[in-house]
Formats: C-alpha cells, structure tokens, sequence
C-alpha cells in the first residue's frame, strides 16, 4: 500500500539530475566473485534518520540469517555498504552516485523517504546496477517501463491510481463520511486522496481533506477542528507515527469519536516501548505490506526469531525500516538464488524480470509480478495491505485487514489539487 513520502522540491532533485548526466555507470560492480557488495540508501542523518535507523540491522539480519541456514549462495559473502541521503532527494542523488560510481556495489537496496530525487539517475545513468526497495517514496521511476532496472520489493502501486482496498475496509466497518490528512509531498499526497477516491467509490462521503501540511507537523489543533465539523468518521493519514498520533488525542480530547484512524507507519517495536505513546495510540490501525509477526504463521515466526538473533531485537517485532531493509535484503537473495550465485548484474535482473514466485518468505499474501512493469501494481505483495490495531500493549491484526486486498478503480486519475 502507499506511504508517506518525501520533502522538498522537484526542481532542486532535476537541477542535480542534470549535473549527474554523463557521469558513468557501475563499471566493474558486476565482478562474479568473492562477496557481494550491496549498497544500502537510506536517512542516516536529517530530519528522517531517527524513522530509518533499523535499517541497516534488517538487512544484515536477513544476510546473517541466509549464512546461518546454509542459504544457496551463502558462500560467496556479503559486504554492505551504507549511503546517507541526509533526509533529503539531492542527498538521495549523492548518494546514489555514490554507491554507484565510487563503490561499484552489485546492487542498491533504496530503503528512502526521498530516494524519488535519484529516480531519474538510477533508471538512465546507472541503469546496468539492479535497485531492489522500498517504492514508497512516490517517485515515477519505479513504473516507468524504460527504468528496467528497478524493482519495487514492497509497496509497488502507482500512486496516480487509486484501488479499492481502502473503502472496502472502511465499508465494512460502517464508515460513512473519510478525512485524509497528508504531508505536501509527492506520496504522501497522492496515497491520501488515492484513499478518499477509494472510500468515494465504496459509497463514503468525502469529508475533511488536508494534503498539505508540513513534514513531521505535531500543530493539528486546526486539523482536528476542520475534521470534527466535517463529520468523517473514518481517518487515513498517510503520516509519520508523531503526526498520528498528535491526530489521535486531538480528536480523542475533542470528543470525536472515530470508527478507524489508519497510520501508514508505526507499526513496530519502538510504539510499544513508550508508554506515553501507548496511551494515545490505542484503537489505532497500523498498515503493513507483510504480514505482522502477531499473525503467528510460520514465515512470521521465522521472521521474528531471525530478528532477535540477528538484529538484537528483544521482541522480534520490527520497526518499518527493519522490515523493508529485511525485505529488500530477500528479494536479492532470491534473484540470485534464480539467476545464479555468480549472475553478473544484467542476468540477476532478467531473473528477476521474469519470475513470479517471490513472497518475501511468506510474509506476502500473493508473489510479486516484475514481469509487467508500467501497470497498476508491480512487485511487492499488489494493492493489499494487513491492519493491526493496537490493544493494550500489543498489536492485534484486525480480522477485516488480514489482509485487505483490492482491486484497480477503473477510468480514475489520483491528482492532487
């Protein structure tokens, strides 16, 4: 499903894009022996670092995990190279460049909030080094069929369109009038009304609709009033954690009484270590493209056990960044399970091109489709999404979200106005 997205402009990411042309490619990154070098991108400093701080231990975990089961191509090693996008889409470009040129890593693994502001340079300039992530940062590259080197290991949806999955969900419920509330960027945006054209489908009324805030705003006194006098009874907000939560006790001191408040993020470990937090998230839906640990399957067990070894993670529950740097971390694993351990950049990608049988280990309730890129739902696990609400002290799957899945809405352009 959609997440939150990124900051700044488009302009200051082109005007960079322009300097990176003729820059070269990733000469050499395509050795087929000794370890493989696997470049991270991800927030290491900024505004976003403290969102993405798990994600370097969720990709080693995954790679340590492999080793330890005696995974197909375990012996050729792995060296994991970090790059900072320093929380903003020029930094994503330097980055990149970075990993790319200077590095020669084998393979990216976009773990961004801003990775939108490399799109361009990873799909035409480095076009020959495979990128496998997250494609929640709104960026067009990851469905433009001439970007054949971009493979979205979860949230693959075209955020120009909108699907089902939402106002089924809130139908369900009894739902009878949507807020969406959005940060003024490219995803975040789009994801919000994306969800209103989706509960307007399903028979809801639109509501109260703010696709304009400022990144990481806690000031929602206005917001709470505008939704409160608007009657919506249903919330997404497509959101950092904080920003939610601010959301939630604004309308729980105001006396509104919601049938669903969905966060895009929060899920995780981190929520539940803070009492004051727990207070004020409850009843709260979280969404997830994989399945929550407390689902209590076998791929989620061997995932939560993978994490308290691996990651330290004294609940084996993860954070968003562990589990997209985990789940970016498995889809090369897979590719080069299927191309071959010593498959050269271009043959790991016509693997990848051409398979349909990824499901994250499990954690995904149908396979990843790579093989049309440029449709609706690409990669990841479709247009679904599993909802835990919080109880207590711990997350409970809501049985209506278990997943939710939808469909494409026909004829139906997101734009944001």
């Amino acid at each position: 499903m959609r997440r939150v997205g990124a900051i700044a402009t488009w302009t200051s990411a082109a005007a960079l894009l322009l300097a990176a042309c003729g820059s070269g490619g990733s000469a050499g990154a395509s050795s087929t022996s000794g370890p493989v070098k696997v470049g991270v991108l991800t927030s290491l400093s900024g505004a976003a670092a403290a969102h993405y701080a798990d994600t370097e231990s969720g990709v080693k975990a995954r790679l340590a995990a492999y080793k330890a089961a005696g995974g197909k191509c375990a012996s050729r090693g792995f060296d994991v190279v970090m790059g900072d996008d320093q929380s903003t889409p020029q930094g994503a470009l330097t980055a990149a460049q970075r990993l790319v040129q200077q590095k020669q890593v084998y393979a990216v693994l976009p773990v961004s909030t801003y990775f939108y502001g490399a799109g361009q340079y990873a799909g035409t300039q480095a076009g020959g080094t495979p990128f496998l992530g997250g494609a929640f940062d709104g960026g067009e590259q990851w469905f433009d069929p001439k970007y054949d080197n971009l493979f979205p290991a979860m949230s693959g949806t075209d955020y120009d369109r909108a699907a089902t999955t939402l106002g089924a969900y809130w139908k369900k419920l009894g739902g009878t009038k949507v807020a969406v509330v959005a940060y003024n960027t490219p995803s975040s945006a789009k994801a919000a009304e994306g969800a209103a054209v989706s509960a307007e489908h399903a028979g809801l009324d639109r509501g109260y609709v703010n696709e304009r805030i400022p990144f990481g705003s806690s000031d929602v006194g206005p917001i709470v009033l505008g939704i409160k006098k608007s009657g919506a009874d249903v919330l997404y907000a497509p959101v950092i954690p904080e920003t939610g939560f601010a959301l939630a006790t604004g309308l729980r001191r105001a006396g509104v009484k919601m049938k669903s408040i969905l966060l895009a993020t929060g899920y995780g470990a981190d929520l539940l270590k803070s009492p004051p937090t727990l207070k004020v998230a409850q009843g709260v839906g979280f969404m997830t493209s994989y399945a929550p640990v407390e689902k209590n399957t076998e791929a989620t067990r061997t995932w939560s056990e993978a994490l308290k070894k691996y990651a330290k993670s004294a609940s084996g529950i993860p954070s968003f960044s562990q589990a997209v740097g985990w789940i970016s971390a498995d889809l090369l694993l897979h590719g080069l399970e299927k191309a071959g351990c010593s498959a050269s950049q271009n043959e790991l990608m016509a693997a990848l091109r051409a398979d349909k049988s990824w499901t994250a280990g499990g954690l995904f309730p149908q396979p990843a489709d790579f093989r049309n890129k440029g449709s609706y739902s690409v990669g990841g696990p479709g247009d679904c999404t599993f909802i835990s609400l919080l109880k207590g002290e711990k997350f409970v799957p809501d049985p209506a979200g278990a997943p939710a899945c939808g469909e494409q809405i026909s004829g139906v352009k997101v734009t944001v106005k």
